[in-house]
């Protein structure tokens, strides 16, 4: 059975002390929450604070992200984080390909496949997101578009490696605009990626793989977003900074 995750992208959001005070909110609301054995929570903070906040969430209900990783294991590579580094801090998981990752650092392909093997290699959770502009969904190139950034950075994987990535999908015109795909848009796309996938590893690894949702995810529109079929959790970007916003959107999980 495949899991069911929210995650929560701080970007870069919050000093240390306010996002000590936001985890440590968190953790505590938490603890009211039933989750089901299926379910994980994560947050992923900026690389500042994650040493003190994984000194201080409870570890069976919080998991530990980070949004970035470098391609290098290690070396003269000034101002970068390695997944090692990462994962000695307490990181169970790191985001990758994050669409202002690819569109204000130019993140390609060919580093997108350096930083997954990093973080594979550490042992630690890949989320890789996928998604499209709003141009291109107005030209009818979503699905190619979203095809080919799977394709081309986890195709190559073996099939056990495969069986370790959560796919998010964050429709790029949604990121922060406060406009949501429709419940209709969100499954159409997540039941494609699920169908791509298993015509490469099978449909066993496909429908084991969690899909998450990202693009303006809210208290009022999660709900309805969680119930569609192949989506299966979100990628949780401005209303994770507020604690009961997002234990709002755990709840509806």
């Amino acid at each position: 059975m495949r899991k069911k995750i929210i995650a929560g992208n701080w970007k870069m959001n919050t000093i240390v002390e306010d996002g000590v005070t936001l985890a440590s909110s968190i953790n505590t609301e938490i603890k009211n929450v039933t989750l089901r054995d299926d379910t994980f929570v994560i947050i992923a903070p900026p690389f500042t604070h994650l040493t003190f906040i994984n000194q201080l969430i409870d570890s069976d209900k919080l998991l530990l992200a980070a949004q970035n990783c470098s391609t290098e294991t290690k070396g003269a590579y000034t101002g970068e984080v390695s997944a090692e580094m990462l994962k000695i801090l307490g990181c169970d998981a790191v985001i990758l390909g994050h669409s202002e990752r690819r569109a204000y650092y130019h993140e390609t392909s060919d580093i997108l496949i350096k930083k997954l093997d990093q973080v594979l290699k550490n042992h630690m959770i890949p989320i890789f997101c996928c998604g499209e502009m709003l141009e291109q969904r107005e030209k009818g190139e979503h699905f190619k578009v979203v095809e080919n950034q799977i394709s081309e950075v986890l195709f190559d994987l073996s099939e056990e490696d495969f069986s370790k990535v959560v796919v998010a999908y964050e429709p790029v015109w949604a990121i922060g605009t406060g406009v949501t795909a429709s419940n209709e848009q969100a499954q159409e796309m997540h039941a494609f990626i699920r169908k791509i996938i298993s015509e490469k590893f099978g449909n066993n690894i496909a429908d084991n793989t969690s899909i998450l949702y990202g693009g303006s995810v809210n208290p009022s529109n999660a709900s309805e977003l969680f119930s569609q079929k192949d989506v299966d959790g979100g990628l949780v970007g401005g209303a994770s900074l507020k604690a009961d916003n997002f234990i709002n959107i755990i709840e509806a999980i």
